[in-house]
């Protein structure tokens, strides 16, 4: 069974700095390219970093130059750093298993997504 707990949102001040962590179950996770997603108000959801089993990264353009996604096949936890935050930041942030070099998400289920809120 496939499980995504994610974490480490919350308000911050534009300009500051968050990093959410996803830890996965029930997934090959070291074989598998992980995604961060977001969602905001009245919006659909939309791929905002991945990266590939080998370490390779993607961005939307974004996000480019300010997150920074990585991974930890230890722990079976991708992270997504995220620096310089500006209010059209706020969102909920889920990860999940983008696939090749599309959006879809192959996973049958999201995780509680975190919310993060950028305003001063």
């Amino acid at each position: 069974q496939v499980r995504l707990v994610e974490s480490g949102g919350g308000l911050v001040q534009p300009g500051g700095s968050l990093r959410l962590s996803c830890a996965a179950s029930g997934i090959v996770f070291s074989a598998a390219t992980m995604g961060w997603y977001r969602q905001a108000p009245g919006k659909q959801r939309g791929l905002v970093a991945r990266i590939a089993s080998g370490g390779s990264t993607n961005y939307a353009d974004s996000v480019k130059g300010r997150f920074t996604i990585s991974r930890d096949n230890a722990k079976n936890t991708v992270y997504l750093q995220m620096n310089s935050l500006k209010p059209e930041d706020t969102a909920v942030y889920y990860c999940n298993a983008p696939l090749g070099l599309t959006a879809y998400p192959v996973l049958g289920s999201w995780g509680q997504g975190t919310q993060v809120t950028v305003s001063s």
